[in-house]
């Protein structure tokens, strides 16, 4: 399938691609001339790609003046979202979740890296990580810091997956300061941690089976050591083959909806603020929380 897209505005393309009727997985064409695509940016083309629930695929020179852009449908039913697993396995290793590698988003890495800045993590001494599954968070920042560093701080990871789990241990086997520890988020009492100096969790406070403001407050007032420092991660974006699409869907809309992701931060934002904490909001296909200590 062609579609002659010279000479539109971006009104009748956008309408356009309201009307289009292809299936999963179908790859369709676009001819635009050159300057249409240096005005319009190949980037607005990757958004309105997204919108619709396709990627954007390399484009074609048709001729010195003719550009043809491809996309393709993704295939909707292809997303951990979609699976009806109940266990804690839904997010182990083989899942579609498990799959995902969210540090080769920039858009995620760019601001997580951020954030850890913010809260100063060279500072920190203990780290702890809520939802840790194949341990991508500790991985940015062992990135970020020298060997020296990173080996002088303590890691506990905690997931209730355990193939994840295991996975995590022989990714950072080589390291004797970080822990890996299958267990419910929900009973953390039982482990005895202690408190940290810097506690991140990204994406794992919003799970149905967790009660979202007991449980920040819970983690704040049992884990986090005086003065310590928190990372939380907001998922405003859902996978579909593995690609990240901006927007998280909200239960009963079609669509993309906020509402239940602001009230969540502006709930942790609140009670931080409270605290005598500074905290920003950052962030783009997840929302990063971050708060430090004033003074």
């Amino acid at each position: 399938m062609i579609i002659d897209l010279k000479n539109k505005s971006s009104y009748e393309i956008l309408e356009c691609f309201e009307n289009i009727d292809i299936r999963d997985g179908e790859i369709f064409e676009t001819e635009l001339l050159e300057s249409e695509v240096e005005s319009f940016g190949y980037k607005a083309f990757a958004d309105l790609a997204q919108l619709y629930f396709m990627k954007l695929l390399t484009p074609i020179k048709k001729d010195e003046t003719t550009t043809i852009l491809r996309f393709q449908k993704l295939r909707l039913e292809s997303s951990f979202h979609k699976d009806d697993d109940k266990s804690s396995e839904k997010y182990g290793a083989g899942s579609d979740f498990f799959a995902i590698e969210k540090t080769k988003q920039f858009s995620f890495l760019y601001h997580y890296q951020k954030a850890l800045e913010f809260v100063d993590v060279k500072g920190k001494k203990r780290v702890l990580n809520l939802g840790v599954n194949r341990g991508d968070e500790f991985r940015v920042i062992e990135k970020m810091l020298t060997h020296e560093e990173f080996s002088a701080k303590e890691f506990v990871g905690i997931d209730y997956s355990a193939s994840a789990i295991e996975y995590a241990k022989r990714e950072f086997s080589q390291y004797k300061n970080i822990e890996f520890i299958c267990h419910d988020i929900n009973r953390l009492e039982e482990l005895n941690l202690e408190r940290f100096d810097l506690i991140i969790s990204i994406g794992t406070l919003q799970s149905s089976n967790i009660e979202f403001n007991a449980t920040f407050m819970s983690i704040y007032q049992n884990q986090l050591a005086s003065g310590g420092a928190m990372i939380l991660g907001f998922p405003n974006c859902r996978w579909i083959e593995r690609e990240m699409v901006y927007g998280a869907k909200a239960p009963n809309y079609s669509f993309s909806e906020l509402s239940l992701v602001l009230k969540d931060i502006h709930f942790c934002k609140k009670y931080l603020q409270q605290k005598k904490y500074r905290v920003v909001v950052t962030g783009k296909d997840y929302l990063f929380l971050s708060a430090r200590k004033i003074g």
